[in-house]
């Protein structure tokens, strides 16, 4: 389980202005969020092009001025999410928990209680980041989050320290297989988010998602039976500025899948995987402003012998 480094003596000065902030009150923050959305959204039209391409194609029923008014909802959103995140380096337990609420940890509660693994598969949605945290508050640790390492030394720092302050563990994707095989039998939580893109050197599960084909992660296929874990989908959604809702969901659902445009047998290989696009879909939908529209998400295609 990773730990934040000792930070270099010349990189410290650079986390000073940060930490400044961090202890600023929200209402403060979000006033720094305005600024943030302006510059994404009008001066710099931070990858404009790819928000609005993604927003075409998932909601091809949308006009242009729908279009253009959910990508500056969206810019909003996400100008939030980056000052609450800044946040995390300083909110204490108590607020985190009382800004973030899940509306069903028991279904977190019980396998972890029967100290099985369980594996929760999350996205992109909503404040990924506050949802780490929290959990980590309602069930003390035993909540571990796995991360892409940052190339950029500093901020892979910075952000690990973020992600571990208040309890939770954090563990490099080349990592995930050993901390399982150190923590069966232990009743440990291991998040990860899915809806990366999938290159086809990953050997994805091709899916339709929002009318155009994705690779996904199929990690959770494999290590589910090797390792007995649980499988539980956690959709997250603002309900208020600065305040959440997340509720979990067990995977698969067959009802789920049923509703995909796979095949039966294709489904049936990644159940759990499917699911998860079928439960992706449903919140994006609900909530289009609050998915991040800025990555690119179908930036791969799948080769023709796959």
């Amino acid at each position: 389980m990773s730990q934040p480094a000792s930070l270099p003596w010349y990189y410290r000065p650079l986390s000073w202005p940060l930490l400044a902030l961090a202890y600023l009150p929200l209402p403060v923050l979000y006033v720094f969020a305005r600024l943030i959305y302006w510059l994404l959204a009008y001066v710099t039209h931070y990858r404009r092009k790819v928000v609005l391409d993604n927003l075409s194609h998932a909601f091809p029923e949308k006009n242009t001025a729908e279009i253009q008014r959910i990508s500056q909802q969206f810019y909003w959103h996400f100008a939030q999410v980056m000052v609450e995140i800044l946040k995390m380096a300083s909110i204490s337990s108590a607020e985190l928990s009382r800004r973030l609420r899940f509306t069903n940890p028991e279904l977190l509660g019980q396998p972890l209680a029967q100290h099985r693994q369980v594996l929760v598969l999350g996205s992109h949605m909503g404040n990924w980041e506050w949802l780490l945290g929290s959990a980590a508050q309602l069930f003390p640790g035993q909540i571990t989050g796995v991360y892409k390492l940052l190339n950029n030394g500093f901020f892979e720092y910075f952000t690990l320290r973020l992600r571990t302050r208040l309890g939770a563990g954090a563990v490099p994707m080349a990592g995930t297989l050993r901390h399982l095989v150190r923590h069966r039998g232990q009743g440990q939580e291991i998040s990860l988010l899915i809806d990366q893109a999938a290159g086809p050197d990953d050997r994805p599960y091709w899916t339709d998602f929002l009318n155009r084909e994705a690779g996904f992660y199929t990690s959770t296929e494999r290590l589910a039976p090797q390792f007995d874990c649980a499988v539980l989908y956690v959709g997250i959604r603002r309900v208020r500025r600065g305040y959440y809702e997340a509720s979990f969901a067990q995977l698969p659902e067959s009802e789920a899948i049923k509703a995909g445009a796979n095949s039966s047998a294709a489904a049936q290989r990644f159940p759990a995987t499917e699911a998860f696009v079928r439960r992706l879909e449903a919140d994006i939908r609900a909530y289009p402003e609050q998915y991040l529209w800025t990555h690119r998400r179908w930036k791969h295609t799948r080769p023709a012998q796959q």
